[in-house]
Order: structure tokens, then C-alpha cells, then sequence
């Protein structure tokens, strides 16, 4: 491909991507098409011969953009992601075209500057001070499985990362933890069942009590506490943990604490709902997404330590073949030999352009909207009779549900996920539903920049009517149990 078919196949995507957007609002949310529709488009052995460009895009305008999901559409508020910001879309052009290693110092210099400085930007947004670093990462499961495995090295005084685990060793973590903090503990050897799964209160955080009972009990047991894992914003409510409570108890237990603001980070951003006097600068270390609520094309999630020579203990390895003899003076930054990854994507493109684009402050009041749209959809249901909210919600994310008298929690779990399915057939909104103490609801989240209050109200409606509709017509009806 010369210059000028790259140039002229440019031009044409960047019409069509921005036709795109602008038309966003009109396409189904989701597609109406079924997998194995989907899988059979692309069902095809491994090209042998090239294709022209203008026969390659067509394909991807017939195969790839009719069945999308469209996260950037405002009715989307299923699952944390967000609608990418344009100027994070052109970021991730000019990344792809330049290819810069951040592994390396030697493979894009400029590229690891500016992922320092992102990363500073964020460590001083969670009230860190000049001695915390982190590392970008492919998002928050990432994220999570380096902070674990860093406080495992620090509790274990880096015995484990040599030796591996040889005592018994305990997690805890609200039962409103994301999956991603089971996975880690998994990851890091100490096995699923080292996690304490934790009761949350009325507000869904974390009890505090049952932390207490729970390490009493380990210790009794001859199991050492290692690590705590605070909530800054769960995934189903929002709720955030009281991480100065947790880093008391962690203080006075020897444990590292590590606090979860994936979603919850974007609150940091908030004019109307500040949270940056919540403790948060309190953890030893901290993941946060801007491809979640900083509006970030996927993938960039971030791993956050108060202490960035802890990094360095955990994974400070130089082989021969990476050693830059160059470096006399030490200027040059490796991230190699400070984080888990060697080859690197240069995600801190998208996250920078996006802050010089727009700023802090417009970020902040797009996720400022978000919340009052939650807040808005929370004060219809309470006005509501046929409806209730799981909480107050302090960030965008809310959970409400339909309830009937006459319906068990069986029937009430089913109909919750055939009115779901239905938003989802009509194409104009998607949602999910989830599970809060042991009843079904409805999980709506706005994290999208195009997201208005007048599409709260005409999803509540048409919750209000598809609920009747279902409810109507469900066969078996049983008291609740009191």
C-alpha cells in the first residue's frame, strides 16, 4: 500500500467513522441478529490472495458494522463501557501507525515520558504524592492481578515471589467485589478459596464486623491475613467502602490495602459529588479505568502504589538481551523492569489527548451528567408504587426492580430477564440484570457523554410497560415469603 491508497482509504474511514457517530442515535443498541448468523459471516479459511481495500471495507461495512454492539449510543447502559471520546479514537490511529514499544525506553521514548506523566496525573488525582507511581494496563482485571501480587510480595517480605506460598494466607473483600479480585487471588498461588467473601450493609459496603470476625477467625485458625481489598464505586450500585476504617485494621494487622476505583475512579473528575476526600490516597495501591468513566477508547486500565520502589521490588528483572548500555546515567525509564508486561501497548496516548482535548473539567461534568441521570431514574421508581430502587445511587450506576406481591423470587428473577431481553429486542436501549441480596434487579448504568435525561424517562417507561406486559402473562404466582 503506497501513500496515496493509504491516504485516500484514510480519508474514507475517517467519513465513515464520523457519519458514524453522528448517526449513532438512529441504530439498533444491539443487534437483531442471532450468533450463529454472525459466526457464519465470517466463516471462511485463511485468505491466501490479497483483496483490494475498497472490497475489504466493504465487507467490514457488511459483515462488522450492522452487528456491532453500539456502546457509544445513548441508550446504551449495560455493562462499565463508556462511549469513546472522538479525539481517544484518533489517538489510537496515531498509536497503531507508530507502534512504540513502552516496554522499552530504547523502542519510544516520547511514548514512555508520556505515560509517566499520565500516570503522575492520576496518582496526584488519588491524592498520592510524588513517591507513588503505576503502570497502564489492558484494564482493571490486570490492574488487580498486579496490585495483589505486589502486596503478596510486600506482606511476605518477597519470600513468595522466590520460594512461592508456603503458609496459608487470607484475602478479604466485599461480596460486591469484582470477579477480577477472585481471579487474582487465584493467580498470585494462594487458590479461590483464600478469599473471604464479605457481607455488605444497607448501602452495600463492606461490613466492617464481619472483616473483624472473619481475620479473628483465620488467625484462630492459623491462617495470616495478608491483604484487604476496599470498593471505590461497585460495579452494581456505586457504593465506595470506608477505606480509612480498612486502612486502620490493616495498619494494626500488618496487611496491604488495596483499593478497587475501576469504575468509582471517575468520581475523582465529579464538580457537583467530589470524592476525593473519601481516604483513597490511604491505599498502598489502587486500580483505576480511564477507559471506563474518563470516556477512553478501550483498552487503558491503570495500577496505582504509594510507593513505586515496591514495583520495582516485585518485578525488577533485566535480561542480558534487554540491558541498554547506553543508559550510563539511569535516565532512561524501563517499564519492563517496573511492571509485569514487556511489550507494552502505548495506551497513554488516548488518555492524554483526551485531557488536553477537553480538559478536566468538561470530563468531569459529562460524568457529572451521568449521575444526575441515575438519580433522576432513581426518583421515578420511588415515585413509583410498582417499583424500587436497591439504593440511593452516589454514582451512575443504579439497580431498581419490579415488584409484584404475587410473585416469588423464581418468577421475580425470570421476569427481570425477559424484560431485559425485551429492551434489548427493541433496539433502542440495553440493559442488564444482576442479583443484589438475593433478589433480581434491573442494572442500568449511564456512562455515555450523549446520554440525556429524556432517555431516563423513556427507558423508565418502557421498563414500566414491558414489566406490566410480562407480569400479566406469567403463569404461576406464589405469596413471597416474609
Amino acid at each position: 500500500m503506497d501513500g496515496k491508497e493509504f491516504r485516500d482509504l484514510g480519508h474514507r474511514i475517517v467519513d465513515l467513522l464520523s457519519n458514524y457517530f453522528d448517526d449513532i442515535e438512529t441504530k439498533r443498541v444491539f443487534p437483531a441478529a442471532d450468533p450463529r448468523t454472525v459466526n457464519q459471516l465470517f466463516a471462511e479459511p485463511l485468505p491466501q490472495e490479497p483483496s483490494s481495500p475498497d472490497s475489504v471495507l466493504g465487507e467490514l461495512e457488511d459483515k462488522l458494522f450492522p452487528y456491532c454492539t453500539h456502546v457509544g449510543h445513548p441508550g446504551y447502559m449495560g455493562l462499565i463501557t463508556p462511549s469513546p471520546n472522538p479525539i481517544g479514537v484518533i489517538a489510537d490511529f496515531i498509536c497503531s501507525a507508530i507502534n512504540q514499544n513502552v516496554g522499552a525506553y530504547s523502542i519510544g521514548p516520547s511514548a514512555v515520558a508520556m505515560e509517566r506523566r499520565v500516570v503522575r496525573w492520576l496518582t496526584d488525582l488519588c491524592g498520592y504524592d510524588e513517591k507513588a507511581g503505576g503502570n497502564l494496563t489492558s484494564g482493571g482485571m490486570m490492574a488487580n492481578f498486579i496490585a495483589l501480587k505486589l502486596g503478596r510480595d510486600a506482606v511476605t517480605r518477597d519470600q513468595a515471589q522466590y520460594d512461592g506460598i508456603r503458609d496459608r494466607w487470607a484475602v478479604y473483600a466485599s461480596e460486591e467485589r469484582h470477579v477480577s479480585i477472585d481471579k487474582a487471588v487465584d493467580c498470585i498461588g494462594l487458590g479461590r478459596n483464600a478469599l473471604r467473601r464479605l457481607p455488605t450493609d444497607t448501602n452495600f459496603q463492606v461490613r466492617l464486623d464481619a472483616l473483624e470476625e472473619a481475620i479473628a477467625r483465620d488467625r484462630k485458625g492459623g491462617i495470616r491475613p495478608m491483604c484487604i481489598v476496599g470498593v471505590f464505586g461497585t460495579t452494581n450500585t456505586g457504593a465506595v467502602d470506608d477505606v480509612r476504617a480498612l486502612r486502620r485494621i490493616a495498619d494494626r494487622e500488618g496487611m496491604w490495602l488495596h483499593v478497587d476505583a475501576a469504575y468509582g475512579g471517575g468520581m475523582l473528575l465529579s464538580h457537583e459529588w467530589p470524592m476525593r476526600d473519601r481516604g483513597l490516597e490511604l491505599a498502598d495501591s489502587i486500580t483505576i479505568d480511564p477507559h471506563k468513566w474518563f470516556y477512553a477508547p478501550l483498552d487503558v486500565g491503570a495500577v496505582l502504589v504509594k510507593d513505586q520502589r515496591r514495583l520495582t521490588a516485585s518485578f525488577g528483572m533485566k535480561p542480558s538481551y534487554l540491558t541498554d548500555e547506553l543508559d550510563q546515567d539511569h535516565e532512561r525509564y524501563q517499564y519492563y523492569v517496573h511492571g509485569f508486561e514487556q511489550s507494552r501497548r502505548f495506551r497513554s496516548l488516548k488518555v492524554w489527548m483526551s485531557f488536553k482535548r477537553y480538559g478536566a473539567r468538561q470530563i468531569g461534568e459529562w460524568i457529572d451528567n451521568n449521575v444526575r441521570q441515575a438519580k433522576h431514574l432513581y426518583t421515578l421508581a420511588i415515585k413509583d408504587a410498582e417499583f424500587e430502587p436497591a439504593s440511593a445511587p452516589p454514582m451512575s450506576a443504579i439497580c431498581i426492580r419490579y415488584k409484584d406481591p404475587r410473585l416469588g423470587e423464581a418468577e421475580s428473577k425470570n421476569l427481570h430477564a425477559e424484560v431485559a431481553a425485551r429492551v434489548e429486542q427493541g433496539g433502542r436501549f440495553w440493559i442488564s440484570t444482576t442479583e443484589l441480596k438475593g433478589k433480581a434487579w434491573f442494572r442500568i448504568n449511564p456512562v455515555n457523554f450523549r446520554t440525556r435525561q429524556e432517555h431516563m424517562e423513556q427507558l423508565f417507561a418502557l421498563l414500566q410497560q414491558e414489566c406490566r406486559a410480562v407480569g400479566n402473562k406469567t403463569p404461576t404466582r406464589v405469596t413471597r415469603n416474609s
